[in-house]
């Protein structure tokens, strides 16, 4: 199948470029960057040096078009509105790594990035890429909304329990803590090292993009939930880890095997022994989530790391199109 990264020389398309080229189903067609065009691929990330050896090129979606099976997105966000119903339109097998079409309300997205959506059809039509819960939707999709990173490790470890109302659904609390990765390549102010080492901090209380996200996939399934969602800044690369406070009357054993259970069918999926702390060391570099459940008196206390970058984007980008197209799920991902 032939694949092409539009956006490839962001920290997102960098390890999607990295996974296809050892998938073995899949062949790289195009990558495109405005900034980097007419450059080989590995004179912009030398470690794919005989490896990548691709020209980029321009942001020529037709060219794109004429030359994909499969097409991924790493844009801005509402940049991919347009470049999503174009390829889709041509057929293509669409995976979108922003945040255009993640959330189905027009009302909550609009809101949220404070732009027009105005592919509204499109919003209904696109499916939301996190396979361990929505699986048979992906398979079926042409048009997949990637989760954001933090969504994704926070919805892994309270969705099942507030399907089956293990928890406290009114009384969650997210607390997590990203690598400067998450804010993406781009420089700014905050991002710079002399801003981030030897620091952490809390950003975005109560506004981050990510917490709306969080809430209407869980209003889903009940209308009643609400997490109160806090992201940090770590003064490292890559990771995330979520810490997540709840209530609930059940015993600890029972919500670890109801999540060992959950995810029985679920590679990707690892629910740690009991008093395992899972790290972002054990998840760095790999698209595993690690959960652990920790439990005293009625307070609930769950953990969930997951590397931002692979999980929380371009390794979950990839298994969805594993789905898609009838692959073992992490062909291309161990």
């Amino acid at each position: 199948m032939k694949v092409s990264v539009i956006g490839s020389t962001g920290y997102t398309g960098n390890e999607l470029v990295r996974i296809i080229a050892k998938h073995p189903y899949l062949e790289i067609s195009c990558l495109t960057s405005d900034n980097y065009a007419g450059q080989k691929y590995s004179d912009i990330y030398p470690p794919l040096k005989n490896i990548v050896e691709t020209e980029i090129i321009a942001n020529d979606w037709d060219y794109v078009s004429n030359n994909s099976d499969i097409v991924f997105l790493c844009l801005p966000h509402a940049a991919s509105q347009k470049a999503a119903a174009f390829f889709h339109n041509k057929g293509k097998l669409v995976v979108d790594l922003s945040a255009d079409f993640r959330i189905k309300s027009k009302e909550i997205y609009e809101k949220t990035y404070n732009v027009t959506h105005n592919y509204p059809d499109l919003l209904e039509e696109a499916v939301y890429g996190l396979p361990e819960i929505y699986r048979d939707e992906i398979k079926q999709s042409r048009l997949i909304a990637n989760p954001g990173c933090y969504p994704t490790s926070v919805l892994l470890a309270v969705y099942p329990l507030v399907k089956n109302e293990f928890v406290d659904q009114k009384y969650i609390i997210a607390d997590c803590k990203s690598g400067v990765s998450g804010a993406g390549k781009k420089l700014t102010e905050k991002t710079q090292f002399c801003e981030v080492s030897d620091d952490f901090k809390p950003y975005g209380i109560f506004s981050h993009r990510h917490g709306p996200e969080i809430n209407a996939w869980l209003n889903e399934i009940s209308a009643d939930s609400r997490v109160i969602f806090t992201p940090h800044l770590l003064p490292m690369i890559r990771g995330i880890e979520s810490t997540i406070y709840s209530k609930s009357g059940e015993n600890e054993d029972e919500i670890r095997q109801y999540l060992r259970e959950f995810y029985r069918n679920s590679f990707f999926v690892r629910i740690m022994e009991k008093g395992v702390v899972p790290r972002i060391a054990n998840v760095s570099g790999t698209n595993f989530a690690d959960i652990g459940v920790f439990k005293e008196d009625d307070n609930l206390i769950i953990v969930s790391c997951i590397d931002n970058l692979l999980k929380g984007a371009s390794g979950q980008a990839v298994q969805n199109v594993n789905i898609v197209m009838d692959f073992d799920e992490e062909t291309g991902l161990i």
